[in-house]
């Protein structure tokens, strides 16, 4: 074993392919969570400026 703690013998072909997908979809799904809540504020801030405006018809 090395001093890092990372040698994983014969079993690092597999290993390693797993933690690289691992990251990448990690990566991915912090991404689009960040995406979609930017997209949803937005949305919310444009409905509730058109509700603030003068003589707009109020929200069923």
């Amino acid at each position: 074993m090395s001093m890092t703690g990372l040698d994983y013998a014969k079993y690092a072909i597999f290993i390693w392919p797993a933690v690289a997908v691992t990251a990448a979809v990690l990566a991915w799904m912090v991404t689009d969570s960040l995406l979609r809540a930017r997209y949803w504020q937005k949305k919310v801030q444009a409905l509730e400026a058109e509700r603030a405006r003068p003589g707009a018809k109020p929200a069923p």
